[in-house]
């Protein structure tokens, strides 16, 4: 493991234990809320449609525009704003990934724009970029420029992948082009693929802030106490 400093609940602290299945239910939601409190995990992260629900002492965060990223400006805009008047305190939008792969960082830049003023700026705004699609595509210097232009435009994190996409979730690489593009204060979440103690100490230690896991138990099981 990279860093053995890492303890099980100060890596606890940093996950978003999430539950997207299309399959989901409400009793599964439900069980995700009360096994991520168990797990003492930051925040609960859910499809919309399972909101309102009470994830008690920790934040409670849903997707937009998941998990194509093809939905209108405004139709992610008016699906973030939802979200937060029924209790959400964190959104995690998916950008519109052709854009970014055309070049058209201006695009970006204005989808998360709308987003952002729609939720304001008293709840997190996280974007997916679909980092291994970039690095397939457009390669380092475009990733750089989609989450330059996702700062700009009022983004709290960027965050490397849905978890959906076949091109595959986070990397080591990604993470740490993500950083340097962004410098020390905003937040990376790596998301998508991690299933392990070991890659999740790698993903921190290239400049993950916070980690985006389903399986939150088999990995934090990993880290010393």
């Amino acid at each position: 493991m990279t860093n053995t400093n890492l303890t099980r609940a100060a890596v606890a602290a940093m996950v978003d234990h999430t539950l997207l299945k299309p399959e989901a239910t409400r009793a599964d939601a439900e069980s995700t809320v009360a096994e991520g409190l168990e797990l003492g995990v930051y925040s609960i992260c859910l499809s919309p449609s399972m909101l309102p629900i009470d994830t008690g002492t920790a934040k409670t965060c849903v997707v937009a525009g998941f998990p194509s990223g093809k939905h209108h400006s405004l139709v992610k805009a008016a699906e973030a704003r939802l979200a937060v008047d029924t209790g959400a305190d964190e959104v995690d939008m998916v950008i519109d990934v052709g854009a970014a792969v055309d070049g058209k960082y201006d695009e970006v830049f204005g989808d998360v724009l709308t987003v952002r003023e729609a939720i304001g700026h008293e709840h997190v705004l996280k974007v997916i970029v679909e980092s291994a699609v970039l690095l397939d595509t457009v390669g380092e210097d475009g990733l750089t420029q989609v989450c330059r232009r996702a700062v700009e435009a009022g983004a709290d994190f960027v965050k490397t992948s849905t978890g959906f996409h076949p091109a595959g979730g986070a990397s080591v690489r990604a993470i740490e082009v993500m950083r340097a593009a962004v410098g020390p204060t905003v937040g990376v979440k790596a998301s998508g693929g991690i299933r392990s103690a070991e890659f999740a100490a790698d993903l921190i230690a290239a400049g993950a802030t916070r980690l985006g896991l389903s399986g939150t138990r088999v990995v934090l099981d990993g880290f010393p106490e």
